[in-house]
């Protein structure tokens, strides 16, 4: 069974490859490597072996997680000397914004005004800025979470007026398909969503899109975020 380090490494071989297809500079693709379910023993590992950010779904699975581990400096190429970042990436309810403040370094999954509010108002309590990006429903699927496509600049323009949030970009998911090449259409779209939006008086810098299954046809398409678990830690327990 390969290790999670030899995993990484061939993650990490398959973005740069990605990368230069298109012309690409490596450096410009963040790996995200999403630890929901995995014990805190194995992220252990996984930090020994360059993780630099970790990406937790779930509010109270991560803070144990956090408390254990904290934000040890990466030891490897990856963020080498940086201590280690906690993201957000699963649906946030308000009632948890307190503590996600707190926790975590970056949010990827804003969906809504009400949302944004409440972490403005938690963050400016903590005195501190929150990273965050818009959580974009493209699929228009009711089984996931995001703001619908038509609502997105009104949404970002709101954030953009809140002092204690930085506007970073955009994150979508995708349904799930066997062949990694249907999805990108839904990439083309949020990059070109971005585009428009950049055009219309929104600065954005990031694009957070493509997991295990699709990452390079993400990183293709322009992808500085990229969210992998299976690929790296193996098939969920």
């Amino acid at each position: 069974m390969s290790t999670i380090k030899e995993n990484l490494l061939r993650v990490t071989e398959r973005i740069e490859k990605a990368a230069r297809r298109v012309g690409r500079d490596p450096a410009e693709i963040k790996l995200v490597a999403v630890s929901k379910t995995v014990e805190a023993a194995r992220i252990k590992e996984g930090i020994e072996a360059g993780i630099s950010i970790l990406g937790e779904n779930y509010v109270q699975e991560a803070q144990k997680k956090i408390e254990e581990i904290g934000r040890p400096a990466c030891t490897e190429r990856f963020g080498e000397g940086r201590p280690v970042a906690w993201h957000f990436i699963g649906h946030l309810q308000s009632n948890k914004a307190k503590y996600a403040v707190r926790l975590f370094d970056m949010i990827h999954s804003i969906d809504s005004l009400p949302l944004a509010k409440e972490l403005n108002r938690r963050a400016e309590q903590a005195g501190q800025v929150m990273k965050v990006m818009v959580e974009v429903n493209l699929s228009g699927e009711f089984t996931k979470f995001g703001t619908e496509e038509g609502s997105v600049f009104h949404l970002a323009k709101e954030i953009l007026n809140l002092s204690h949030l930085s506007l970073e970009g955009l994150m979508t998911m995708p349904p799930y398909f066997e062949s990694p090449e249907m999805g990108r259409p839904y990439y083309i779209q949020l990059r070109s969503l971005k585009e428009r939006m950049e055009k219309g008086g929104v600065p954005l810098k990031e694009l957070s899109m493509g997991m295990s299954n699709d990452f390079e046809i993400a990183v293709e398409e322009g992808a500085t975020y990229i969210r992998v678990g299976t690929a790296i830690f193996g098939a969920r327990r």
